[in-house]
């Protein structure tokens, strides 16, 4: 007797506490449904990416002195840097420079370190293709002038989330010239500047 009276709480247990999970995952359904959707018709309308976005790497040919802090920084050793050395000038001159973006983790590591900015991040991230070695962009690829949402006159720009004005939630109908909720990188830079050279002035 005792042994069914235990099969039927813990039965009973077992009931109040899978509709206790249900209820709480029905609660996160309903707090959604009366959310508005906010949804984006790509490809007719794209997000504009964050302002440090790690897209395609941008090359510049003619800046590249062939120094390879961008192979030795490089996680997996990817960039491929091939030159000869002139001895004419006694210095070397760039034949051929190319990475993978297949194998690519964007990490920034090579744009961070070049010491003449040669290489840059850019917006783009739409690099899919049938053939994976399409993927090897060379210098010539790599050249290419970067892609922009807000300069693609087919496209509809939409700031993502973060950087809409404050308590709005819809990207849609918003004037290209409204003020974000924060600060860009350029005027925190400022702020700070102007806050250190003020900590600087106090005795």
């Amino acid at each position: 007797m005792l042994n069914f009276l235990k099969q039927v709480a813990d039965y009973t247990r077992e009931s109040f506490q899978a509709a206790r999970y249900i209820g709480q995952g029905l609660s996160v359904t309903f707090d959604h449904m009366q959310r508005r959707p906010i949804t984006v018709q790509y490809p007719y309308e794209k997000l504009i990416p964050s302002e440090r976005f790690r897209g395609r790497i941008h090359f510049e040919f003619d800046k590249c002195i062939s120094c390879e802090v961008c192979v030795r920084v490089c996680p997996i050793n990817l960039p491929v840097v091939d030159w000869e050395f002139d001895k004419a000038a006694k210095k070397k001159t760039l034949k051929h420079y190319s990475i993978d973006f297949g194998v690519c983790i964007f990490c920034g590591n090579c744009v961070e370190y070049c010491p003449t900015n040669c290489l840059s991040m850019t917006e783009e991230y739409e690099l899919s293709t049938y053939d994976r070695h399409e993927l090897n962009h060379d210098s010539v690829a790599m050249g290419r002038l970067p892609y922009k949402v807000n300069l693609d006159p087919m496209v509809t720009p939409l700031p993502e989330l973060v950087y809409l004005p404050k308590g709005v939630m819809e990207p849609h109908e918003l004037p290209s010239d409204t003020r974000r909720a924060g600060l860009v990188p350029s005027e925190i830079v400022e702020e700070t500047g102007e806050n250190g050279k003020n900590d600087r002035r106090k005795p």
